[in-house]
This record gives C-alpha cells, sequence and structure tokens, in this order.
C-alpha cells in the first residue's frame, strides 16, 4: 500500500483545478455531470416541444449493448459497449457523432452498464466491464495505459447477478472505485498508474441486504468537516475517509436484498440515500462529528411504499429533491428535502416503467423505460408536464441517463446514440 504523504491535499487540489481548468463550455466528463448531481448547467432551452419532438442533430450506431450513459468533454463522447463478446470503450466526435477510435478492452459474460469518466488534463477515459475489468486508455488514441480486475485483484463481488455498474470517480491524482471485495470495498487507486493508495473495508455484523458492491457511484461528502467517500453497497450506505480508507461510518435501513441503485445525495452535513424493491425505502441521514469520528442520525426513514427510487437517480434543487418514485414506476414526485414529504400528487406521469431524470434551466427532463421523453416544470407547488415525445429509437428499456450538454439532450440507446436540439 502506497505510503500517505501530507501534502496529498494540496497536490490532488492542484491537480483538480487544472482539470477543471481543461475542461470546456458545460462539459459532462463523468456520471450525472460535474459534480454527480444529475444538474447540467444550461439556459434558454425551449420550453415547449412540437409533438413529433425536437429536430434530431445526428444519429450514431455501432455503440454495443449495454446500459451505460455517455460522458462529454474536449469535443469527444464517450460510452461503452458489448460488441461480439468484447466489452469495448468508444469515442465519438461531440459535433456530429462520428466514430474516433473504439477500444476491446476484455471478453465478457453480460452488457456494460457504467459510465465512462474523462480526464481531458492528463489525457484519459476509464471504463467498467460488466465483469469488473477496469481500464484506463489514451482519450485521444485510446491506446491501453493500465488495467486492474476486481475480481482477481481486490477479491471483488457484486451484490447480485447484473454486474458492475459504476462509473469511476476522478478525484485529483486518484480514482475512486467500488470493487465490493471484504477487504477492499471501496478502494483509491493511483490514476496515473492503477497502483493501491489504500482500501477500505466492507462494514461488519449482522445488515440488511447483501454482501458485495452495488450498483450506484461514489460521491464526495465535507459532512461534520471531514471529506469523505459516500457509496450505496448492498449492506446500505457506506462512508470512507478520503484520505485514509478509513469505515467512517454505515447505514443499511435502506438496503434492499436485490439490488441497490441510486447514487446518494450529500448536502451540507446530510446524506439522502433511496433504494426500490419491495424492502427498500428512503432516508435522510445527517453525520455528525462523534469523538474522534464520526456517527450517522436517522433525522427520517420513509417505507418503500412512502417513497423510493427504483432507479434512474434523483436531483436536488434547493430544499427539493425530484424523482421518479415506485418499484418500476417514475412516478413524478417533488420532497422537501428536511420533512420527506412529497409535494406533488401521485400520478403515472407522461410514460410508464422507471424514469431517469436529469435537472437543466428550470426543468425536470424524465426518460421513461417505455421510451417516452418527458418535459416537467420544476415548480415546487404543482406537477407540470411541459411537453413529451416518443424517443426515435427503442431498442429495449429506456434506462441510460440522459444527458444534456450547450442545448444538446443526448440519449444512449443500446447500439444507438441519438442527440437532440433543445434550444
Amino acid at each position: 500500500m502506497k505510503k500517505q504523504t501530507h501534502g496529498w491535499f494540496l497536490s490532488s487540489t492542484l491537480v483538480l483545478l487544472a482539470s477543471a481548468g481543461s475542461s470546456m463550455g458545460n462539459d459532462w466528463y463523468q456520471w450525472r455531470g460535474p459534480n454527480r448531481d444529475g444538474i447540467a448547467k444550461e439556459q434558454g432551452l425551449k420550453n415547449q416541444w412540437p409533438e413529433e419532438g425536437p429536430a434530431i442533430l445526428f444519429q450514431s450506431k455501432g455503440l454495443g449493448s449495454g446500459m451505460a450513459s455517455v460522458a462529454i468533454a474536449d469535443g469527444k463522447v464517450c460510452t461503452i459497449g458489448n460488441i461480439d463478446g468484447q466489452t469495448h470503450l468508444i469515442c465519438l466526435k461531440q459535433k456530429d457523432g462520428s466514430l474516433l477510435w473504439k477500444r476491446a478492452f476484455t471478453p465478457d459474460r453480460g452488457a456494460a452498464n457504467g459510465t465512462p469518466a474523462i480526464d481531458v488534463a492528463n489525457d484519459r477515459v476509464y471504463g467498467l466491464s460488466f465483469d469488473g475489468i477496469l481500464v484506463c486508455c489514451e482519450l485521444q488514441s485510446g491506446e491501453i495505459v493500465w488495467k486492474k480486475s476486481f475480481p482477481g485483484d481486490f477479491q471483488g463481488k457484486m451484490e447480485s447477478g447484473w454486474g458492475y455498474s459504476e462509473s469511476p470517480l476522478i478525484d485529483g491524482d486518484r480514482l475512486i472505485c467500488t470493487p465490493g471485495g471484504m477487504d477492499a470495498m471501496v478502494v483509491c487507486l493511483d490514476k496515473s498508474t492503477g497502483e493501491t493508495i489504500w482500501k477500505g473495508k466492507a462494514p461488519q455484523g449482522k445488515l440488511r441486504g447483501n454482501d458485495g458492491a452495488g450498483y450506484a457511484s461514489v460521491v464526495i461528502s465535507n459532512a461534520a468537516g471531514r471529506k469523505q467517500y459516500v457509496q450505496l453497497i448492498g449492506h446500505g450506505v457506506v462512508s470512507y475517509d478520503a484520505q485514509t480508507g478509513e469505515l467512517l461510518w454505515n447505514y443499511d435501513r435502506v438496503a434492499n436484498t436485490t439490488a441497490n441503485i441510486p447514487t446518494p445525495i450529500v448536502k451540507d452535513d446530510y446524506v439522502f440515500c433511496s433504494t426500490g424493491y419491495d424492502d427498500g425505502g428512503s432516508a435522510l441521514l445527517q453525520i455528525k462529528k462523534s469523538g474522534k469520528g464520526l456517527a450517522v442520525k436517522e433525522v427520517y426513514y420513509k417505507s418503500s411504499k412512502q417513497l423510493q427510487n427504483h432507479h434512474g437517480g434523483m436531483v436536488m434543487v434547493g430544499d427539493h429533491i425530484y424523482m421518479g418514485h415506485g418499484h418500476n414506476n417514475g412516478f413524478p414526485a417533488c420532497v422537501e428535502w428536511r420533512t420527506g414529504k412529497d409535494l406533488w400528487e401521485k400520478g403515472r406521469g407522461a410514460g410508464s416503467g422507471s424514469a431517469a431524470i436529469i435537472f437543466a434551466d428550470n426543468k425536470l427532463f424524465f426518460r421513461y423505460q417505455d421510451g417516452v421523453m418527458a418535459m416537467i416544470d420544476s415548480d415546487t407547488k404543482k406537477y407540470k408536464l411541459l411537453g413529451k415525445f416518443k424517443l426515435a429509437t427503442h431498442n429495449g428499456e429506456s434506462w441510460p441517463h440522459p444527458v444534456i450538454v450547450d442545448g444538446i439532450l443526448y440519449i444512449r440507446d443500446q447500439d444507438d446514440l441519438v442527440a437532440y436540439q433543445l434550444n
């Protein structure tokens, strides 16, 4: 294990600032955007759509199978897909969707579901396969720099059988990811070499849920004045000290026994978490100092019948959280953050099935499982549908999260990527 240095915080901060400075416009270089919160910094989007939907700028094919979304930076669109039994990292031109390169990096039993992460300043892109092969490639050429195996290198496992699905987190000179091993639930790697810096142990004891990694991705929190990495795993929510990998706290009441999926929301000293299925639910947690460590306090818990996000994610705007509520349902919900009260009357909404969501220009964009795209006003007092249309392709369950960059809506649909003009 690499020796810790006191200069890590300063050096990683400088690297992070350099990376941020290299991004252009409203880049979406990782899962759920720059802050991993599903909020796009867009203005001037149209408030209405024609019945047939916005104009299509381009449609690309050849991306293979999988539920990965896209990452966008430096004029490039990166995604991941399974083509003829091989998992590929794929890079397209942002301007027109034409292929720049494809790189096969491992044979796989299934289709990749995690979104790549782009590091423009260091000419790198990172992706994860269904079977847990983590790859680092050159962004410009697609050449492989290094690889790691979650099962082989960290004795990792998934909580259930749908394969590894997270998007790695770039934090300064480090890469954070979740192998799901008992001694390496979450790990911190040197992003340049793949060398292990620390390994965070899994929580112990009799806990709800299952052993192994979940389907969420790590987020950064500074709750109670301590930088930490928060993640949803098979046994619920966990948090690790960012510098040492010490397990700081865990909370298992929302853990279900099938698949724990939504990425938690972090704000100030709080964490909001939700999972689907009959034994899931939602909770607001407060993180407090306790001696030399941290403790977690449950502010409230809502049962799965009251409030749950199956998958599709949640966004927090001001003091409200928006999500699709219900197992295999995307009932539009606007939740008071501090109380858990849903301010909208529960209803089916514009489409059916779960809804993957994003927020932009004071509007919510719900991509429903059945291929319907909806635009919803973010008015907290009342649900207002602004428009809807049927997506141009529907090759399978419409689960990959939508992305909006520079007025363009990007929709990954298995082998296809479709770009719509929203402004």
